[in-house]
């Protein structure tokens, strides 16, 4: 074995330890449906409810086995349902979760909205992998459906993958992008996730959502657990965390609102069974905002679809794949290839002077010194006087473009760079004035 597939081995040993004790397990404290609502976990008054609560089925618990489905549907909503596999269950644990969702109709409403652009392709995952419907809903728990959400513990994305999991399940994470929070390949992860864990627990899908949740080690310690106390082993019987325990029921709860919206007053939004994307291969590194004008789209809903890019380009070594509104895909793509390279991004060039290294040079233009390298093909950090390095610039010739805040930045600093008020800027981006903007986040601005 050569040098580097040992070191590669040695790293992959080393991520599969961190895989298999703790998988999600560090990554969620308080979910985004928390969150958002006037309560948190903790200052929830909870009926007390032992992990072998009775419970009452409606459906059979064993191992779940999901029929392909080839009947058309109207509606996500429809095929959704047509999906579900999970048992039918009566218990305590759902009941309190579902009463709290019901207890607050407009984030239900919120959460609809926000699914719309994503729910189509989920479901296309869920389904090609023979995964029960429900899953579809898992991004309402662990980020009510927002593509940006980032927990205290550094969980991201729709899916809230931690960032060993997600590099595990190759996602890639740098300065330029951040794979977690792209949509198409964070879901592709997820779901294969997801079913590798129902896989490893006998298609158990509640122990592996579960696994999910705190990791595949610490179900099987719980299960170990019971097991010596000749206890039963399903996901019920287990004494787990807090989160953990009302992880799997919150889930429950939201798939059978969904399923029972009538009964319980929810008004459903008529979100068409077609595909609302299309995934565009844009060959090389492409400035978002020269890309938002190739499709005739505002930058904001550009970036609904495609939160994963840090910075006002994309990254230079991919992936390069840009997801553009179904009905603009066309216009985009005929764009694209008539547009020259050197059009695609707007690059200054700098002329090293005696003295200066990369992490001058990184500082002077608000990027990082493994930036530079990477756009100039430098292996290693030195530089010589004289010589010209390359430095991409996102364009901003639209009239709304993307502004990434570099640290020390405040909203009036940004304001007077770009002749706009404080208050417009914040509500261009749903922001409050008195909340600090933190470096790398990204700022919607409208020309005055």
């Amino acid at each position: 074995m050569s040098a580097y597939n040992s070191i590669r081995s040695i790293k992959y040993f080393l991520y599969l330890i961190v895989f298999i004790t703790t998988g999600c397990a560090e990554k969620v404290t308080t979910h985004a449906f928390v969150e958002e609502l006037p309560a948190t976990i903790d200052q929830v008054s909870y009926i007390h409810v032992s992990p072998s609560s009775p419970i009452e089925l409606k459906k059979d618990l064993s191992p779940t086995k999901i029929k392909p489905l080839t009947i058309a549907h109207k509606t996500v909503w429809d095929r959704l349902i047509s999906l579900y596999a999970l048992p039918d269950i009566e218990n305590d644990r759902i009941e309190q979760e579902l009463q709290r969702y019901l207890k607050h109709p407009e984030f239900l409403t919120k959460i609809q909205q926000r699914a719309e652009p994503y729910l189509y392709f989920i479901l296309d995952e869920i389904e090609s992998k023979q995964i029960p419907g429900e899953i579809a809903l898992l991004p309402i728990v662990e980020s009510a459906f927002k593509p940006n959400a980032l927990s205290s513990s550094k969980a991201s994305g729709l899916w809230q993958f931690m960032p060993a999991t997600g590099r595990l399940f190759g996602l890639k994470q740098n300065w330029w992008y951040d794979g977690r929070k792209d949509v198409f390949t964070s879901t592709q992860a997820a779901t294969k996730y997801l079913k590798q864990l129902s896989e490893q627990f006998d298609n158990d899908w509640l122990l592996a959502l579960a696994s999910y949740n705190a990791g595949k080690g610490t179900i099987r310690k719980a299960i170990r657990k019971n097991k010596e106390n000749e206890l039963a082993t399903d996901y019920w019987s287990l004494s787990l965390r807090k989160e953990t325990m009302h992880y799997v029921p919150r889930l429950l709860a939201i798939a059978k609102i969904f399923a029972n919206a009538d009964k319980y007053n929810l008004p459903l939004q008529q979100i068409p069974n077609k595909p609302y994307f299309t995934v565009v291969n844009i060959e090389s590194q492409l400035d978002l905002n020269v890309a938002t004008e190739m499709a005739q789209i505002q930058i904001d809903d550009f970036l609904t679809l495609n939160p994963a890019f840090k910075r006002g380009i994309t990254d230079p070594d991919g992936p390069f794949h840009l997801l553009i509104h179904k009905d603009k895909a066309e216009v985009f793509k005929q764009t694209l290839a008539n547009t020259l390279k050197k059009d695609k991004i707007k690059w200054i060039r700098h002329k090293i002077k005696t003295g200066e290294n990369l992490g001058l040079i990184a500082k002077k233009y608000a990027t990082t010194v493994n930036a530079l390298r990477q756009s100039n093909q430098l292996t290693s950090s030195n530089i010589r006087a004289g010589r010209l390095l390359l430095i991409p610039t996102p364009l901003a010739k639209s009239r709304r473009y993307l502004y990434i805040v570099k640290k020390g930045d405040t909203f009036w600093d940004i304001a007077r760079q770009f002749d706009v008020h404080s208050k417009d800027i914040a509500n261009w981006n749903n922001l409050s004035l008195n909340k600090a903007l933190q470096p790398g986040q990204r700022l919607v601005i409208k020309e005055g």
